[in-house]
């Protein structure tokens, strides 16, 4: 029952369309294709800023698929920085059926796309992750080294937010996937930035702190006046690529 339940409330793919998203975009897409680490077939797109450059390796949110990531993967590249986005198991033109084990299995495959595959050191790349990606970059991070870690509408775990939503109901007993973000922090010794909309109303930013409050240093956060669960970096503007960006340097010279 869990599993079925976990793809009503956890889980919302959407699948491939297939468009020129290379022209439409104006962004030079590389299609890659990589095995996760149990050996399913999965997509990304990497585009490449200029050499020596931070390498932001993302792990995305439950819902959609990278065509959805478009817009903020070329803001990202205008702000010279490396991007490296896959779809989970399940979303776009990735094989398999999403599930919390699956996911995690899936990041690991991307990152070693890109240490093996691309031969990009550690030191360059940072781990990235939105709202339930965050969970799947802090679990990476506990397995990888990177440079840095930026957790965005990042949530404890499945409890936390199912307990806020549904008035301290313990729903989360009827679904399989945990998220526990919170039992990861701790051993995450790398520089973090933990981003967070102070009107997400999808994950309060109590929540947020949360997880901040349960980080060791070195770590920073950075509330976004105004911004929901979905458009921190519109809201946020120039100061939220400004604080990216600066993070991911400052990492890499660290």
């Amino acid at each position: 029952m869990s599993g079925i339940l976990d793809r009503f409330f956890i889980f919302h793919p959407d699948p491939w369309q297939d468009q020129d998203w290379k022209g439409q975009s104006g962004l030079p897409l590389e299609d890659v294709w990589f095995p996760a680490a149990d050996g399913t077939k999965l997509f990304g797109w990497y585009v490449e800023a200029p050499a020596d450059r931070p390498v932001i390796l993302w792990c995305h949110g439950n819902a959609g698929n990278l065509i959805h990531r478009l817009d903020n993967l070329g803001r990202f590249f205008r702000w010279a920085l490396s991007v490296f986005v896959f779809d989970y198991r399940g979303y776009g033109r990735s094989q398999g059926r999403p599930s919390e084990e699956g996911l995690y299995l899936d990041a690991v495959g991307a990152y070693d796309y890109l240490t093996r595959t691309r031969m990009i050191r550690s030191e360059r790349i940072i781990l990235f992750g939105r709202s339930l990606g965050a969970a799947v970059a802090g679990d990476l991070a506990a397995q990888k080294p990177a440079a840095g870690l930026v957790l965005e509408s990042s949530f404890p775990s499945i409890e936390a937010v199912a307990r806020l939503h549904y008035g301290g109901l313990p729903l989360h007993w009827l679904l399989g996937a945990e998220f526990r973000l919170i039992d990861r922090l701790p051993q995450l010794s790398l520089p973090k930035l933990i981003i967070h909309g102070d009107q997400d109303d999808i994950i309060p930013l109590p929540l947020g702190r949360q997880v901040f409050d349960a980080a060791p240093p070195p770590k920073s956060m950075y509330v976004v006046p105004g911004a929901r669960h979905n458009n921190t970096y519109l809201v946020g503007g120039i100061d939220y690529f400004t604080r990216f960006a600066d993070f991911t340097q400052d990492a890499i010279r660290s």
